[in-house]
């Protein structure tokens, strides 16, 4: 059964479109808040949310909803989806709410939903959810006397602040460290340059003046060009560059050369295996993670698993296995010794921490492995249309998969998170850009 309000990361859409809509948020407020009403007693609902305009609207709408079926809300303002997760186990919440559509363009947004361990929810959970969104809403509210209230908390950035820091070494320091911090003008315009000035090092802050249009604006990790440029015109030792809510990270050396997700995991996994962090000796990625990660893992003993695109499929099969490092090359590093979910503040700490320990600079250590090389391509289409159930297409993406053979690798799907095909393809580059077009094109002809 498909999903009508929900993608792979929580529901997200043009703002004031289906399903990003305001009558939407409060059906969900309503639903989700009858779904974790499950005892005698208050209940509690924590909310976080990026710097889009509409975030005002998205939450004034959730508050609704939520309070009207006799749960608390406190709301923390401009802040990361991790630290929502973080502080929905803190407080003892019973759901835990960001509203942001990551690394969207500002008119779009989202809601992602925690459960009280600070986790994801399941497709299982969203599919109840949505069963009650669509259902009768005005059963079961709660009494005059027994409605949720709202409440402002004040120091949840200076909580989460403190979080981020425990997870870094007490015998390590930042100090004598330059370091270009760019917060996309998101959720950690804040929190992310106090982190790494507290740790002693000099920061030089940019992506830090969100005016409600501009997240992700020509910055931030889906951007990284500006940061870039300013650690080579700074003479920075390293860039590091969020995603609009804070759960992404790309760094660039100090020669201003860009290090993805896969990087990351590999020198983390490296790291941690020669420390004994690493458990099972494996990690895990997604279909779109490149396989030269998956030669270099192999060649150090270290398993790579892949799963689905998205975060949370991640963290799940994290979950199944118990292993205790994953992500995306996108951005996404996830480590639940720290963090229920991805956060890019402590997965830059992390690769500081292994900086420090090696003490070379960052060009020698992040550069791990050779990309096989990859070529990745958005085709916009139109929203409600599905052209990988056609067959031009369907015949295009098996005559690429007959091109690339045993030496390449071919990755088609929809994004569930915008109207984009997204076609992957790795191996020989004359053959993968083939083999790229060929499906592009396939997929342009359907919804010309």
């Amino acid at each position: 059964m498909g999903k009508k309000y929900f993608g792979t990361d929580g529901v997200r859409g043009l703002t004031n479109s289906f399903p990003m809509t305001a009558e939407t948020a409060l059906r969900l407020g309503m639903a989700a808040g009858k779904h974790f009403v499950r005892h005698s007693g208050r209940h509690s609902v924590v909310i976080g949310k990026d710097t889009r305009l509409s975030g005002y609207m998205i939450e004034s709408a959730l508050v609704a909803g939520f309070t009207s079926v006799g749960m608390d809300v406190f709301q923390f303002g401009p802040l990361p989806t991790p630290a929502v997760a973080l502080m929905t186990r803190s407080l003892r919440a019973d759901l835990g709410v960001m509203i942001t559509a990551s690394h969207n363009p500002y008119h779009d947004n989202g809601i992602k939903l925690f459960g009280p361990d600070g986790k994801k929810l399941d497709d299982k959970t969203e599919l109840k959810i949505e069963k009650r969104m669509d259902g009768g809403l005005t059963e079961k509210l709660a009494a005059p006397a027994d409605l949720g209230r709202a409440k402002r908390i004040d120091d949840a950035q200076a909580r989460y602040v403190e979080i981020v820091k425990s997870t870094f070494p007490r015998s390590q320091r930042l100090s004598g460290l330059r370091i270009v911090v760019d917060c996309a003008n998101g959720a950690a315009y804040k929190v992310a340059p106090t982190v790494f000035w507290e740790l002693g090092a000099d920061v030089i802050p940019i992506g830090v003046e969100p005016n409600g249009f501009n997240v992700n604006e020509e910055c931030g990790s889906t951007a990284p060009g500006r940061m870039c440029k300013e650690v080579v015109k700074y003479r920075a030792d390293l860039g590091i560059a969020l995603d609009g809510d804070g759960d992404r990270l790309v760094l660039c050396d100090e020669k201003g050369r860009v290090i993805d997700g896969d990087q990351i995991l590999a020198l983390l996994a490296q790291h941690w295996k020669k420390t004994g962090e690493l458990r099972h000796d494996a990690i895990v990625g997604t279909v779109m993670s490149n396989l030269g990660l998956e030669q270099f893992l192999d060649s150090q003993g270290i398993g790579l698993e892949r799963t689905k695109v998205g975060d949370r499929y991640v963290s799940e099969r994290m979950t199944e296995t118990g292993i205790n490092l994953g992500g995306e090359s996108s951005g996404h590093v996830v480590m639940p010794d720290f963090a229920p979910t991805g956060d890019g503040l402590i997965a830059a700490l992390q690769v500081l921490r292994v900086l420090g320990d090696r003490r070379k600079p960052a060009s020698d250590v992040l550069q791990v492995f050779q990309p096989a090389p990859q070529l990745l391509e958005n085709v916009r289409i139109k929203r409600g249309v599905a052209p990988l159930e056609t067959e031009a297409v369907r015949s295009a993406i098996c005559a690429g998969e007959k091109q690339l053979g045993d030496a390449g690798r071919l990755v088609v799907r929809a994004s569930g998170t915008e109207p984009v095909i997204r076609v992957m393809a790795e191996g020989d580059r004359k053959v993968i850009s083939a083999v790229v077009g060929s499906i592009r094109s396939a997929i342009e002809a359907t919804v010309a």
